[in-house]
């Protein structure tokens, strides 16, 4: 355990200077990474987080199980209706940039499997808006903008899993030489098991919590754990049926969302505290777990990562926005931030315990963390210049375009 006491450490030194370091374009992300590189067993070698994997990937899963249902319970799914760009991001911008990862990773990446490949497609899909805070958080730029890019990031993690899930059925069926059927049927039940299970507990977790803070029956505190103890319960339940209890924690967030509707907001706090600890937790374990590799790394996986920020996001987002009447700056700027993080870490992190048996896994592996790597650095100290340039850009546009509405 004195591997968390280091981790615990580096956050209590952080804490103290916080606020000193917002000045500066670097993030805590940043400061995690660079601390899980010098710490762990490649440089220094006074953290080795290997001793126990099982407590490591437990954390990591707990982090994503409350990111999936804390985002998810914030959408009020009325405005979602409404809010048509959103939609086409969720839709045919995902679907078109799991697609291009897929296609590119194939012609660059040429050790892997179509379905490693598809791996790689599915899980660097969803954005990190935690990331882009910057961004979500100015209030110069476009409510409208602000609001879809949080509300994409805040679903799409969850509707990539079951892309991630099929993909990995199929790989497990091609290195094992199994019938593709029975590991694809085993996988819809986990996707349908995960849904039925995430709706019970969401709506009946959400209606008694509705009544009892209704009643004052409730203290703040307890309001904001009884809806930690739902993620968890969903995700563990659904798990000991068989369903994924990813999908159940996103989908139970979904429905406690619906039943809490405006109260959710100011239920579900325990992100800004607790969840960040979580946060820099998956971060400092991937300075720790890249460290290593990184003499492995190819220009090949250094070029994907690149494409994967730029041509492989923004293409797909640029082609879900064509008819919005959007100016093309805001397009440009809704395609750069879409940030890579936690849950692309965390889902190759899980489809590697799920499928221990890939031929190409270091490569895997580096292609998803150099792009989180990369995502970072990139979008951390590129978010505030941009935005008070798009700021400016917005300010010269007529009053009447969409932007402004």
């Amino acid at each position: 355990m004195i591997e968390f006491v280091y981790f615990l450490i580096i956050v209590f030194i952080f804490s103290l200077i916080s606020q000193r370091i917002e000045s500066i374009p670097i993030s805590p992300q940043m400061i995690f990474i660079g601390a899980g590189m010098l710490l762990g067993s490649g440089f220094l070698g006074v953290v080795n987080l290997n001793s126990d994997p099982g407590i490591v990937l437990f954390i990591a899963e707990i982090t994503l199980v409350l990111v999936l249902f804390s985002d998810a319970s914030k959408i009020n799914i009325n405005d979602l209706r409404k809010n048509n760009l959103t939609l086409r991001l969720l839709s045919i911008g995902l679907s078109l940039t799991i697609i291009s990862g897929i296609v590119v990773a194939t012609l660059l990446l040429t050790d892997l499997s179509i379905w490693e490949a598809a791996i790689i497609g599915a899980v660097l899909a969803p954005t990190d808006a935690a990331l882009g805070q910057v961004v979500v958080e100015n209030r110069k730029l476009p409510l409208l903008v602000r609001e879809t890019l949080e509300v994409e990031s805040g679903l799409n993690d969850g509707l990539a899993v079951p892309f991630l899930l099929l993909f990995v059925a199929w790989s497990i069926a091609e290195e094992t030489f199994s019938p593709v059927g029975f590991f694809i049927e085993t996988t819809i039940a986990q996707i349908g098991f995960g849904a039925l299970i995430g709706i019970i507990i969401g709506l009946v977790g959400g209606w008694f919590v509705y009544k009892a803070q209704k009643h004052k029956w409730m203290t703040e505190t307890f309001q904001r754990i009884s809806l930690i103890a739902l993620a968890i319960i969903s995700w563990l339940i659904a798990d000991q049926i068989g369903g994924s209890g990813f999908i159940a924690a996103f989908v139970a967030g979904l429905a406690t969302g619906y039943m809490l509707k405006d109260k959710v907001s100011s239920f579900i706090r325990f992100t800004e505290a607790e969840g960040q600890l979580l946060n820099l937790f998956v971060f400092f374990l991937l300075g720790f777990i890249i460290f290593p590799l990184l003499p492995n790394l190819t220009w090949q996986i250094v070029l994907y990562a690149i494409l994967s920020l730029t041509i492989i996001r923004m293409l797909p987002v640029g082609i879900s926005l064509i008819g919005s009447t959007l100016k093309k700056e805001t397009i440009l700027f809704m395609g750069w931030f879409g940030p890579r993080g936690l849950a692309s870490i965390v889902l190759v992190l899980i489809a590697l315990e799920e499928q221990p048996l890939f031929p190409g896994e270091e490569t895997l592996l580096l292609a998803v963390f150099t792009t989180v790597l990369l995502s970072v650095f990139l979008h951390g100290m590129t978010a505030s210049p941009l935005a008070n340039i798009y700021a400016k850009i917005l300010a010269k546009m007529d009053n009447t375009c969409m932007e402004k509405e």
